[in-house]
């Protein structure tokens, strides 16, 4: 049914449920799994929404979002793991979250997109309602949105 499932997470509690339905589609039809999760730019400017920082303290927090991100999808490793599903892992940094969903999902050659209807955003990061909506309406694959 489906070669390559694109998988995006932001850790959330919804978002684990697009990961559980996502590992079990993915060993049912012996797909293939890319878990993703998207971290933002540290904002730059005073429009948005920045204050004066040193480049250094902005790099360390960055960073640390980035170790985050990657601490996200390494769950989705170990799980499944446990399910006998292999995952490849993308941390992506971007602050168009749905634009660089649906970039990967090309790239990769993806057949489905699972992610949640909500999650987190700016600095917990990922999935909000309308990058969903965004997704929906702009990709040219299956979408499977969980709620």
């Amino acid at each position: 049914m489906y070669q390559h499932i694109l998988l995006a997470t932001d850790g959330s509690a919804l978002s684990e449920k697009a990961v559980q339905h996502a590992l079990a589609l993915a060993k049912l039809s012996h797909a293939q799994v890319t878990a993703v999760n998207i971290s933002p730019n540290y904002p730059r400017s005073y429009f948005e929404g920045s204050t004066m920082q040193n480049p250094d303290d902005i790099a360390r927090i960055e960073q640390g979002w980035e170790r985050a991100a990657q601490g996200v999808v390494d769950k989705v490793v170990a799980e499944g793991a446990a399910a006998g599903v292999p995952i490849k892992t993308l941390v992506i940094k971007s602050d168009l979250i749905a634009e660089a969903l649906l970039e990967t999902a090309q790239k990769e050659n993806c057949d489905l997109i699972v992610m949640a209807s909500h999650g987190y955003r700016g600095l917990k990061r990922l999935l909000l309602g309308s990058e969903t909506q965004h997704v929906l309406t702009h990709a040219t694959i299956p979408v499977l949105v969980l709620r």
